[in-house]
Protein backbone atom coordinates (compact mmCIF):
# COMPACT_ATOMS: atom_id res chain seq x y z
CA UNK A 1 0.00 0.00 0.00
CA UNK A 2 1.31 3.77 -0.74
CA UNK A 3 0.53 5.20 2.23
CA UNK A 4 1.80 8.93 1.34
CA UNK A 5 -0.20 8.41 -2.41
CA UNK A 6 -3.56 7.00 -0.14
CA UNK A 7 -3.07 10.13 2.67
CA UNK A 8 -2.82 12.42 -0.32
CA UNK A 9 -6.15 11.24 -1.65
CA UNK A 10 -7.27 11.56 2.04
CA UNK A 11 -6.89 15.00 2.48
CA UNK A 12 -9.01 17.35 0.25
CA UNK A 13 -12.03 19.53 -0.20
CA UNK A 14 -15.88 17.77 0.05
CA UNK A 15 -16.51 16.28 -3.66
CA UNK A 16 -20.29 15.81 -3.43
CA UNK A 17 -22.83 18.22 -3.58
CA UNK A 18 -25.60 19.43 -1.06
CA UNK A 19 -28.51 16.66 -0.56
CA UNK A 20 -31.74 18.54 -0.60
CA UNK A 21 -33.84 15.96 0.22
CA UNK A 22 -34.44 15.99 4.86
CA UNK A 23 -36.10 12.51 4.67
CA UNK A 24 -32.79 11.08 2.67
CA UNK A 25 -29.89 13.20 4.85
CA UNK A 26 -31.88 11.77 8.06
CA UNK A 27 -32.00 8.12 6.69
CA UNK A 28 -28.16 8.26 5.45
CA UNK A 29 -26.63 9.59 8.70
CA UNK A 30 -28.37 6.74 10.65
CA UNK A 31 -27.15 4.18 8.59
CA UNK A 32 -23.27 5.83 8.26
CA UNK A 33 -23.64 6.58 12.11
CA UNK A 34 -24.19 2.99 12.57
CA UNK A 35 -21.88 2.04 10.26
CA UNK A 36 -18.98 4.06 11.75
CA UNK A 37 -20.15 3.00 15.53
CA UNK A 38 -20.15 -0.79 14.76
CA UNK A 39 -17.02 -0.59 12.48
CA UNK A 40 -14.85 1.06 15.77
CA UNK A 41 -16.83 -0.91 18.20
CA UNK A 42 -15.17 -3.79 16.11
CA UNK A 43 -11.86 -2.21 15.93
CA UNK A 44 -8.19 -3.94 17.41
CA UNK A 45 -7.73 -3.40 21.23
CA UNK A 46 -4.34 -2.77 19.78
CA UNK A 47 -3.81 -2.09 16.21
CA UNK A 48 -1.00 -2.07 14.27
CA UNK A 49 -0.01 1.06 12.52
CA UNK A 50 -1.18 -0.51 9.12
CA UNK A 51 -4.47 -0.96 10.87
CA UNK A 52 -4.72 2.57 12.75
CA UNK A 53 -3.47 4.34 9.30
CA UNK A 54 -6.76 2.48 7.79
CA UNK A 55 -9.40 3.69 9.87
CA UNK A 56 -7.72 7.02 9.94
CA UNK A 57 -7.97 7.06 5.88
CA UNK A 58 -11.35 5.16 6.02
CA UNK A 59 -12.63 8.34 7.83
CA UNK A 60 -10.79 11.39 6.31
CA UNK A 61 -12.42 9.94 3.10
CA UNK A 62 -15.74 9.09 4.19
CA UNK A 63 -15.69 13.24 5.02
CA UNK A 64 -14.95 14.17 1.26
CA UNK A 65 -17.05 11.31 -0.07
CA UNK A 66 -20.22 11.13 1.91
CA UNK A 67 -23.34 12.22 -0.16
CA UNK A 68 -24.50 14.75 1.65
CA UNK A 69 -21.73 17.74 0.69
CA UNK A 70 -23.20 20.18 3.54
CA UNK A 71 -23.21 17.12 5.95
CA UNK A 72 -19.48 16.62 4.72
CA UNK A 73 -18.37 20.40 4.95
CA UNK A 74 -19.61 20.15 8.89
CA UNK A 75 -17.62 16.58 9.49
CA UNK A 76 -14.51 17.98 7.88
CA UNK A 77 -14.45 21.06 10.68
CA UNK A 78 -15.09 18.34 13.09
CA UNK A 79 -12.15 16.45 11.98
CA UNK A 80 -9.84 19.54 12.05
CA UNK A 81 -10.83 20.33 16.01
CA UNK A 82 -10.82 16.42 16.84
CA UNK A 83 -8.99 14.13 15.06
CA UNK A 84 -9.71 10.56 14.86
CA UNK A 85 -8.45 8.41 17.49
CA UNK A 86 -7.27 5.14 16.61
CA UNK A 87 -4.52 3.74 19.00
CA UNK A 88 -7.00 1.53 20.47
CA UNK A 89 -10.56 0.30 20.48
CA UNK A 90 -11.71 2.28 22.99
CA UNK A 91 -10.00 5.43 21.81
CA UNK A 92 -12.05 4.77 18.97
CA UNK A 93 -15.26 4.19 20.31
CA UNK A 94 -14.90 7.33 22.73
CA UNK A 95 -13.71 9.80 19.78
CA UNK A 96 -16.70 8.21 17.25
CA UNK A 97 -19.13 9.52 20.05
CA UNK A 98 -18.08 12.55 20.69
CA UNK A 99 -18.21 13.54 17.14
CA UNK A 100 -21.64 11.87 16.88
CA UNK A 101 -22.45 14.19 19.82
CA UNK A 102 -21.07 17.34 18.30
CA UNK A 103 -23.31 16.97 15.85
CA UNK A 104 -26.17 15.73 17.55
CA UNK A 105 -25.36 19.25 19.60
CA UNK A 106 -26.05 20.84 16.46
CA UNK A 107 -29.21 19.52 15.51
CA UNK A 108 -30.67 19.68 18.42
CA UNK A 109 -30.78 15.80 19.13
CA UNK A 110 -30.05 13.95 21.91
CA UNK A 111 -27.17 13.14 23.30
CA UNK A 112 -25.45 9.75 23.76
CA UNK A 113 -24.20 8.50 27.18
CA UNK A 114 -20.17 7.59 25.63
CA UNK A 115 -19.99 5.20 28.69
CA UNK A 116 -22.26 2.66 26.94
CA UNK A 117 -21.78 3.03 23.37
CA UNK A 118 -19.37 -0.36 23.17
CA UNK A 119 -21.81 -2.40 24.23
CA UNK A 120 -24.93 -0.40 21.59
CA UNK A 121 -22.67 -1.38 18.47
CA UNK A 122 -21.64 -4.46 19.14
CA UNK A 123 -22.39 -7.01 16.25
CA UNK A 124 -22.78 -10.23 18.13
CA UNK A 125 -20.05 -11.64 16.73
CA UNK A 126 -16.71 -13.35 18.39
CA UNK A 127 -13.10 -12.91 17.81
CA UNK A 128 -13.47 -15.52 15.30
CA UNK A 129 -16.55 -14.00 13.50
CA UNK A 130 -18.95 -16.49 13.76
CA UNK A 131 -22.40 -15.46 15.43
CA UNK A 132 -23.06 -16.13 19.37
CA UNK A 133 -25.98 -16.38 21.11
CA UNK A 134 -26.14 -12.74 23.17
Amino acid sequence: MDLAASEDAAKGGVIMSHLGNATIKAELGRSTWKLLHTMVARFPESPTSDERAALKQFILLLSRLYPCGECAEHFQKLLAKYPPQTSSRVAASQWACAIHNHVNQRLGKEIFNCADIEAKYQCGCDAENTETTL
